[in-house]
């Protein structure tokens, strides 16, 4: 099978190799997944550059890709959740991704069944974004009448974090280009903010949680505009310790991320209120339960551009541009 693959880290990048591999064999409780596209993400460049390596340490040379959609092709032993011929899609188990490949052995409690509505370039764009979203706000014990800012929420992940919480009952501002702001509200954001005319430092006070997904260069901001006690939960800060003994990692872990994430728990700790960093896991009963959370409403899905496996270095590149006005998505069938 064709897969590109990961030769090594590279602190400034690195391309992909597309090499022909055997097809996965299936451990216990596995199904083999023929892909027919992939989520490309942030975190498949974060991978490259080794900014995960102390969560996930990847051995090489490794098959890359962190969502997929395809069709179970054949099943391991005690996997018994999905029949052959199933259109399934999921976030890979953390420790052993490889969505990059024309066929993929995946835990079967990583997948579910892909709702008919959706294309497979549509699909691609669910798994990643929608667990975000959802294990985010469990992390946050958000309930309904809470309030919540999520930052640049006109992109892939706001298309489904936007939603969710709206459907939660949460009050739910965010802020982009103008041009989204209709789109946004249909989704469910009671605030819109145009960043080319309002700075959100000036509109939003004591808000009960954030979801950052922009990092370091608006973690301060970001706690100016929540309310002493609130929480922040961040995709693209620094982990802590606070994440280092939740995800149970050994002891000089916990030491080495208490030091890396000191800065963030210490704006946090000036107003009382909590700084998480959340690294989302594989759960295929969490996509099951969207139609739920939604309430009925069709999961939106926005492709901003479709590639080729042969071309799976200029879809990394495009994302590590940003700017997108939605998910890039590998077609591998």
């Amino acid at each position: 099978m064709k897969a590109a693959v990961l030769t090594g880290y590279g602190k400034e990048g690195r391309d992909l190799e597309l090499r022909e591999l055997p097809t996965p064999q299936l451990a216990p409780g596995e199904v083999l997944v023929r892909v027919h596209t992939a989520g490309v993400n942030p975190l498949d460049n974060m991978v490259v550059h080794g900014e995960v390596k102390l969560i996930v340490p990847y051995a090489f040379p490794l098959v890359m890709g962190n969502e997929l959609v395809g069709t179970v092709e054949a099943l391991g032993s005690g996997a018994t959740r999905f029949a052959v011929g199933d259109r399934v899609y999921g976030r890979m188990p953390l420790a052993k991704i490889g969505a990059f490949a024309e066929y993929a052995a995946v835990d079967q409690a990583a997948l579910a069944k892909v709702p008919d509505y959706l294309s497979d370039e549509e699909a691609a764009c669910v798994p990643l974004t929608a667990l975000t979203a959802l294990q985010s706000l469990e992390l946050m014990g958000a309930k309904a009448g809470d309030s919540i800012f999520i930052s640049g929420g006109t992109g892939s992940l706001g298309a489904m974090a936007v939603p969710i919480a709206a459907g939660l009952g949460l009050q739910v501002a965010t802020n982009g280009n103008g041009v989204s702001e209709e789109r946004m509200r249909a989704l469910g954001a009671s605030t819109f903010i145009d960043y080319r005319k309002q700075d959100y430092a000036d509109v939003l006070h004591d808000v009960d949680f954030v979801l950052d997904t922009l990092g370091d260069r608006e973690l301060e901001k970001e706690f100016s505009i929540l309310k002493p006690g609130g929480t922040l939960v961040s995709l693209r800060g620094l982990p802590n310790g606070e994440f280092a003994r939740r995800a149970g990692l050994p002891a000089w872990k916990r030491l080495a991320f208490s030091l890396v994430g000191r800065k963030y728990d210490k704006l946090a700790v000036k107003r009382g209120q909590q700084y998480r960093f959340v690294f989302v896991h594989e759960d295929g009963a969490g996509l099951e339960r969207l139609p739920e959370l939604l309430g009925g409403r069709k999961i939106e899905a926005s492709v901003d551009a479709v590639f080729p496996l042969g071309e799976v270095n200029a879809a990394m590149a495009k994302v590590a541009a940003g700017g997108s006005k939605g998910k890039t998505v590998l077609r591998v069938r």
